[in-house]
């Protein structure tokens, strides 16, 4: 990303006026956030600089709506908020985004040096730093805008938040403006696999009889989409993708879904069959992995990502510092080099197109007034056009969208649990319906985080975005309720009264219809057809239905 060409401004402005000038003019033109006098004159040069200002109604629903802003939109979005509580009540937005490899940037003010009294003192760099996110600060008038503009690199090459940081007490001095902007250095060019590990890996897949190629996160980031496909069709591999990474083969023969507690039993048992597993930015988490136990006794793994942190749950026969991109490039190239080009395996595609959920039989559980999620998700599925974005909150509802929602591509599907923290979707799916109001964005959560984000369905209804947010209404948190009276303790804590969401929405200025049968959901068509601002639809669900990666999880425990 390099500048945008402007002119420069002249005459003199002071630090947060150039800092905020700075961004807009480097091309971050997307920003949320909550004003207090710690990033006040920054946003307002932000604004005047030609940047699109989004006022959340709280800070972690600002990071949250940036996050899905930058996940939707493929570019850094720019986050802006106080100091001391401003940024702390952002921390876990922070960590979400930057769990999931999330470039943006969080302006920040923070309090001066000399003010050891002050209320809103906290160690800022500290805080940051442990929920995984970059800090940079400016240093003085003089470097103000190169440390913007390094900042925004940072965050753009390591693939992550990048907080900035500035003194209240300098915001306001005089920074005198000369010469051409701030620059952007251009990106590094991406990792490529070292000689050896490119044999090495060379080797594994020329030896393998049905590989996998398994694609996460970072493979989306990397957009390495194409070569991955490319990759498995001169190998005859089948596809999957980790829980974050739905979407990236969508409607490729080859593909069998999202591998871990989300597979379908017939995907389930194509994946143990692989002698090889090709790991392509995945962090093969328990989720992904089912707990170690979805890969065949006697698979090969071959982990492929930019920067391999923790162990994975399974054990790595080989580990590849590389972008995931370049690694499916190169090992394309060096599978031509030893005469193969094309693999023909048409029981591979008869064997994956069996996988799909909506083809898996179940008995429909619904209770009287109650829907089952299942029969829910797939209605909806069939309701809303194939052009859309989804967005996913977390809880245990999320089994059901991410079995039965389909998004387009990867850059459409938004699945915001990195961090596992129930209410961050609402906030991400309004930055997400931001990136793209040509469509509608569809917001699967459940009742718990309606609750918690509550404040952003005003943001939303001011806006007047073409989002349906779509309410798994169980009445309880049921991430616990299956588990632990499974065990059989008291769950009566964690259970709460019946409401009638869909005024609630109404009271909030937002459409809304409670659906409680399938035929409910022609009000749903309706609205799809025409969408003018936001639609809740109150699903009252049936809480005795188990997810399926929930019960999963419980077997293994």
């Amino acid at each position: 990303m390099g500048a945008a060409p402007a002119t420069p401004p002249t005459g003199a402005l002071d630090v947060a006026g150039l800092v905020g000038s700075t961004f807009a003019r480097l091309a971050l033109d997307t920003a949320f956030g909550v004003l207090g006098s710690g990033n006040f004159l920054a946003t307002n040069a932000f604004v005047a600089a030609g940047g699109s200002f989004h006022a959340a109604r709280h800070e972690c629903g600002a990071v949250c709506m940036a996050d899905g802003f930058a996940r939707v939109a493929g570019r850094p979005a720019l986050c802006s908020v106080h100091q001391g509580p401003g940024l702390t009540n952002a921390l876990t937005g922070i960590g979400e985004a930057a769990k999931a490899r999330t470039p943006m940037v969080v302006f920040a003010g923070d309090t001066a040096p000399a003010a050891l009294r002050s209320n809103f003192r906290v160690d800022q760099h500290g805080v940051v730093e442990s929920v995984g996110a970059g800090v940079e600060r400016v240093h003085g008038a003089a470097s103000a805008a190169a440390d913007a503009a390094r900042a925004l690199a940072r965050a753009r090459d390591e693939r992550r938040p990048v907080v900035l940081m500035v003194p209240v007490d300098l915001q306001e001095e005089e920074a005198a403006v000369a010469g051409p902007p701030a620059v952007l250095p251009p990106a590094p060019l991406p990792a490529a696999p070292g000689p050896e590990a490119l044999v090495a890996l060379t080797d594994l897949v020329l030896g393998a009889r049905r590989p996998l190629v398994l694609a996460g996160r970072g493979a989306v980031v990397a957009d390495a989409g194409p070569a991955l496909i490319e990759l498995a069709e001169r190998t005859g591999a089948l596809l999957a993708t980790t829980a974050m990474a739905k979407g990236l083969f969508a409607g490729h023969p080859q593909h069998l879904g999202i591998s871990g507690g989300f597979s379908s039993p017939p995907a389930a048992e194509l994946i143990a069959g692989a002698d090889l597993v090709l790991a392509f930015g995945a962090s093969l988490t328990p989720w992904t992995t089912r707990e170690g136990t979805l890969f065949g006794a006697d698979a090969k793994l071959a982990w492929i990502d930019l920067e391999p942190g923790p162990a994975p749950a399974v054990e790595a026969a080989l580990v590849v510092a590389a972008d995931a991109g370049e690694a499916a490039r190169a090992l394309c190239v060096e599978l031509t080099r030893h005469g193969r080009e094309r693999a023909s395996h048409p029981e591979v595609a008869a064997a994956a197109g069996r996988c799909a959920w909506a083809d898996q039989e179940f008995a429909d559980a619904a209770g009287p007034g109650r829907i089952d999620p299942r029969t829910f998700s797939m209605a909806l599925e069939r309701a809303l056009p194939a052009d859309r974005t989804v967005v996913v909150d977390s809880g245990h509802f999320l089994g059901f969208p991410a079995m039965y929602l389909e998004p387009p591509d990867a850059r459409s599907w938004v699945f915001v649990n990195a961090f596992q923290s129930v209410g961050l979707g609402l906030a991400a799916a309004i930055g997400a319906s931001v990136a793209r109001p040509d469509r509608i964005t569809v917001l699967a959560l459940g009742d718990g985080g309606l609750y918690m984000s509550l404040p952003e369905l005003e943001t939303a209804v001011r806006l007047q975005l073409p989002l349906l947010i779509a309410v798994y209404d169980d009445a309880a948190y049921s991430a616990e309720v299956h588990p632990f009276s499974a065990l059989g303790h008291d769950v009566s804590l964690v259970r709460f009264p019946d409401t009638d969401l869909a005024a609630l929405a109404h009271g909030a200025g937002a459409g809304g219809v409670t659906v409680r049968e399938p035929g409910d959901l022609t009000a749903v068509s309706a609205w799809a057809a025409d969408p003018r601002g936001p639609l809740l639809v109150d699903a009252k669900v049936e809480p005795s239905v188990c997810a399926e990666w929930l019960a999963l999880t419980l077997d293994h425990h």
